[in-house]
């Protein structure tokens, strides 16, 4: 992640930690190991101290093979931490400027692992990392990842203390009639609505032998009202900002909401120039990824954004894989493999990894701004951003809250795995103009996240 050789042009940020550890082992090691597998990943220097221009330089290790040890013996050490998600080569001693240090290499823990916490304790224990450094979790971020660790998804589960007659029929006609469509002779089709619903995972058995909804049967086929029963935060929003609409919030489930918004999204492609057909269906796609891996227990619902230029999809939730390997595709693990069952038999949805590689795809073949992917903590929340035009001159889209977010945090994401960027490297990665650079890192500098020594080079501040 970073080069060793150039240690001086480093400083601490999210991604980077330095101590100098020449006393012996820092106990706050732990906390940041719980901090960095919580969040992205990051590397733990032993034996570097930042200086006060906060650049990185070498302090020289008495004895680091026993730093090295110590680590391994207590990484292994269930009554300190939760769990080793460590390797071998993620531990070496290296030599900077003729001194040794240590360098360990944390990544970002699998969902399953999550949380990764310290001294036997999840609630006291469990850290992540922000642009200040290590913080503890609060108890609704431990409860976050909990659920998302659990193999079975959370929409899977009955819900005894609810009702079949909170599922909307009118929805399930609906659903039916479309799967008849999209999946005509499908043995599921021949079945009683009670039983097609059992085949879909929509109800399941409760200890008494009755069937109950299961969450991702009340979340796709329930009542507005049935629905908030069980998720108190549930919203489902669509702002219309460039044709002068208030936000309007959907009192209704899943499924219609999807089609309502899919429909509104026709507009939208209307520019595309293969008859609308590859911008719609990647937005759709990008729709049906927002309510998938939605996290329904989290704070502030989906959010669908649309202003001249620019779409936003925005859903509570953590990535549960790598963003780079959602990029790259072939790995899913749907937050909801529920609900994405029943969109994929309704041909929604493109399952097996692929979908957000394809919306990479559709923007780059249509010319446009490769797609913007931003993730939060505080509360955790997924952002995908999309330009719909290639124009990049500064307009109202650009200047709005959403599009701020995502090419803020792309500049950050940027800086946490490079030194140091110019304007013109951060205009290529963004693909717009240095002006509208030179606008994003003012806001950056003002809020005291990136600093330039010469008005050249840009780096993050910690």
């Amino acid at each position: 992640m970073i080069d060793l050789r150039n240690l001086a042009s480093y400083s601490e940020n999210n991604r980077i930690e330095a101590k100098r550890a020449v006393g012996g082992f820092p106990r706050s090691v732990w906390e940041t190991y719980s901090a960095f597998a919580n969040t992205l990943g990051g590397i733990i220097l032993l034996g570097v101290k930042e200086q006060t221009d906060h650049s990185l330089v070498a302090v020289d290790l008495p004895e680091p093979e026993a730093l090295v040890a110590e680590f391994w013996a207590t990484v292994n050490d269930p009554t300190k931490v939760s769990v080793n998600i460590l390797s071998r080569r993620d531990i070496s001693v290296e030599t900077v400027d003729g001194k040794r240090i240590v360098v360990v290499t944390v990544p970002r823990a699998q969902r399953t692992d999550r949380p990764v916490y310290i001294d036997n304790n999840p609630t006291c224990g469990t850290y992540r990392r922000n642009g200040e450094g290590d913080y503890r979790c609060s108890a609704e971020e431990v409860k976050a990842m909990q659920r998302d660790a659990v193999l079975k998804s959370h929409d899977m589960h009955v819900l005894q203390n609810s009702d079949i007659s909170a599922l909307d029929m009118n929805s399930v006609l609906s659903y039916r009639a479309r799967m008849k469509k999209c999946r005509p002779g499908h043995a599921l089709l021949s079945l009683s609505d009670e039983e097609f619903l059992l085949g879909l995972d929509a109800v399941g058995y409760g200890d008494d032998g009755r069937l109950y909804p299961t969450a991702a049967g009340l979340l796709m086929f329930g009542y507005h009202q049935e629905i908030i029963k069980k998720y108190p935060h549930y919203s489902l929003i669509f702002k219309d900002v460039s044709r002068a609409r208030r936000a309007v919030m959907h009192i209704k489930n899943v499924y219609r909401f999807y089609f309502d918004v899919a429909r509104a999204l026709c507009k939208v492609s209307a520019t595309d120039v293969d008859g609308n057909t590859r911008m719609h269906k990647a937005l759709c796609e990008a729709l049906a990824n927002s309510i998938i891996n939605a996290d329904y227990r989290g704070s502030g619902g989906i959010v669908v954004a649309e202003q001249r230029g620019l779409i936003a999809f925005s859903n509570p939730g953590a990535f549960r894989i790598d963003i780079a390997a959602a990029r790259t595709g072939g790995v899913s693990d749907p937050r909801n493999a529920a609900l994405k069952k029943m969109f994929n038999l309704i041909d929604v949805g493109q399952g097996s990894g692929s979908g957000i590689p394809s919306i990479y795809a559709v923007w780059k073949s249509l010319g446009l701004p490769p797609p913007q992917i931003a993730e939060s903590f505080e509360p955790e929340r997924i952002t995908l951003s999309l330009a719909i035009e290639k124009s990049d001159a500064p307009t109202a889209s650009t200047k709005s809250a959403a599009a701020h977010i995502t090419q803020k945090a792309a500049i950050v994401e940027y800086l946490t795995d490079h030194a140091s960027a110019t304007p013109a490297d951060l205009a290529v990665l963004l693909g717009v103009k240095p002006a509208r650079i030179q606008v994003l890192l003012s806001e950056l500098i003002s809020a005291d996240i990136v600093i330039s020594d010469d008005h050249v080079a840009y780096r993050l501040k910690r």
